[in-house]
């Protein structure tokens, strides 16, 4: 314990220690005083405690003999989560070896006589005495005030969200996994809501932005009124916002994520543009149980998530273990790693399907699809890749390949005329439509043996946007066709609209129109759809002579599928396949 000074009393004049003038020189207080720093000397066993001549202005301390002791000084003091001066010195576990040991801690400091603080950081040594504990200590104190409420902002920014005042991705990231850990420390379970607004783009479009963001803010208000004491809540991303739910088991899980319903459906947000209905959707995930770590405890919320949306929005689900949807990860996975191997490989080969002219049987062109071959010589078939290249994101570095794979081949055989499939997400694609572009300069004549193929159920999301990918593509000199026509239920409006050249009937109607009545007669439809609007039509899946035959009755110009040939290598001007499996694409 420090005793008080009992040698010295209030009126006493406090002088600058000896170190502080004639060691440090005639103008040290000066200089201490230029720099907003105060210099003090603490002797321990006394408890008495003296300032540099400056300190009271430093300190804002008019009388400077209230601050004579280490007990004085300490009763003005607010470490919160820094040690304070006593704590550096007496709980340190240095040794002096006789050069003292060093120490620096910042803490409040009451200044004045209200209640005003300011922040300082205190940097001396203490040096030991004959019982080898600290017994004398001398050093500096300066404001930084400024510096520590900057810092404190940019704290603030780091792991706060400015919209609602809770927790930002990051910083909910990483009490989540405190959560968790000590969850397993204690063998408790904790759980962890992803609660999302629904229809927010909505009202992005129906109020404006500001209002939404209003939303947002006052969703994640009521949402922290109705949670526990020692819970924790973030925001997850635009609409979405994560709770933590510390000791809580899966049933308890389930009632805060009732509780959590109600509160947001019962009560209209009153808003600039008026009173606003809102609900939410929440999906919910048990750990450690059911995720080993904060990564996977938010993607199966997320996965829960999009379980109850998918069914209906303003209800909760929790995740649970799903064979199909790990298996279906692990496909991904494994199609991601094969697709990026083989395009840093070169290994993205094509194959040729013939179409012919229906009454003639003379190849009109040949649909060239992708092949990814293996290391071991053998193809995946893009109906294998494609759905997963989609969902990944890689589809449209494949369909730029492709493209490149094709336009090369026409340019070898002036004689072959060739189709493409592009897909949805390559329609949009800056990169696609500079690729494009550039090979169609670059080789004069090959566009018009060039035919991009959309299919239809991409094709009518957006007519708008897809009328001028027509347009585009047209204006290269290319043609267009429509694939799978028929599967989109294209209307009569539309297809006229586009102006594209060809439809290629689904073959899922041609494959079984000689034995069905009902397929006949869309078949039929369609092509009587197509020669009314002067566009050439081509049916996929034949499989056998008669439907040929009953596909030329019907004025079907022209034959792709099993009865013709199905994709091969190679097409009809090159030699058979070569055991390189890449001749036709290297």
């Amino acid at each position: 314990m420090i005793r008080p000074d009992e040698s010295s009393s209030p009126g006493e004049k406090l002088r600058l220690p000896q170190r502080f003038t004639a060691a440090a020189g005639p103008d040290a207080a000066q200089v201490l005083r230029s720099i907003g720093e105060a210099a003090y000397e603490w002797h321990l066993d006394t408890d008495k405690l003296t300032w540099s001549g400056n300190a009271g202005e430093v300190l804002g301390i008019a009388d400077m003999t209230t601050l004579a002791s280490g007990r004085a000084f300490a009763e003005r003091t607010e470490a919160e989560t820094d040690a304070s001066r006593f704590d550096a010195v007496t709980r340190s576990n240095q040794r002096d070896d006789g050069k003292g040991v060093f120490y620096q801690t910042q803490y409040a400091f009451k200044s004045g006589t209200g209640d005003e603080k300011i922040r300082l950081e205190d940097t001396g040594r203490w040096f030991a005495g004959a019982d080898g504990k600290p017994g004398r200590a001398h050093g500096v104190v300066r404001v930084i005030t400024e510096r520590y409420e900057r810092e404190a902002s940019l704290t603030q920014s780091a792991r706060y969200d400015s919209l609602t005042g809770e927790f930002n991705r990051g910083y909910l990231f990483e009490m989540l996994s405190m959560t968790l850990d000590e969850a397993v420390r204690f063998r408790e379970s904790c759980g962890f809501l992803l609660v999302a607004i629904d229809h927010l783009e909505q009202l992005n479009i129906s109020y404006g932005y500001e209002v939404a963001d209003d939303v947002i803010a006052q969703v994640a208000k009521r949402l922290r009124q109705h949670m526990r004491n020692g819970d924790h809540m973030g925001r997850f991303s635009g609409n979405k916002l994560g709770i933590i739910l510390k000791k809580c088991s899966p049933e308890e899980i389930t009632v805060a994520a009732d509780r959590f319903l109600a509160c947001i459906r019962e009560e209209t947000f009153l808003t600039n543009a008026g009173a606003v209905a809102v609900t939410v959707s929440i999906g919910g995930v048990t750990a450690p149980r059911h995720a080993r770590n904060a990564q996977e405890i938010m993607a199966r919320a997320q996965d829960a998530l999009s379980e109850v949306k998918m069914r209906r929005n303003g209800a909760f689900a929790i995740y649970h273990p799903s064979v199909e949807r790990e298996t279906l990860r692990r496909e991904s996975a494994r199609v991601t790693d094969e697709v990026v191997a083989a395009l840093n490989d070169r290994r993205v080969a094509l194959a040729f399907e013939p179409v012919v002219h229906t009454k003639t049987r003379d190849t009109a062109f040949y649909e060239c699809l992708m092949r990814v071959a293996r290391a071991d010589g053998t193809f995946v078939h893009a109906n294998e890749i494609i759905p997963i290249a989609e969902r990944v994101g890689l589809v449209r570095m494949l369909d730029r390949r492709v493209l490149e794979l094709v336009v090369k081949e026409l340019v070898a055989v002036p004689e072959l005329n060739a189709s493409v499939n592009v897909s949805a997400a390559s329609t949009t694609d800056a990169g696609w439509w500079d690729g494009l572009g550039a090979l169609m300069r670059a080789h004069a004549g090959v566009a018009e043996r060039l035919i991009i193929e959309i299919i239809e159920t991409a094709m009518i999301k957006d007519i708008d946007d897809t009328r001028g990918f027509v347009s585009r593509v047209k204006d290269l000199g290319c043609r267009i066709a429509i694939d799978d026509f028929g599967a989109g239920y294209t209307s009569f409006q539309n297809l006229r609209k586009l102006g594209v050249d060809i439809v290629k009937i689904d073959g899922a109607f041609v494959h079984r129109m000689a034995s069905s009545a009902d397929d006949y007669a869309f078949v039929q439809t369609l092509v009587d759809l197509a020669r009314r609007l002067n566009l050439q039509a081509v049916a996929e899946w034949v499989p056998d002579e008669q439907t040929a035959q009953i596909l030329g009755q019907l004025g079907c110009d022209y034959l792709q599928g099993e009865l013709i040939g199905l994709a091969s290598p190679t097409h009809k001007w090159q030699r058979p396949a070569e055991p390189d499996t890449q001749a036709s694409c290297a």
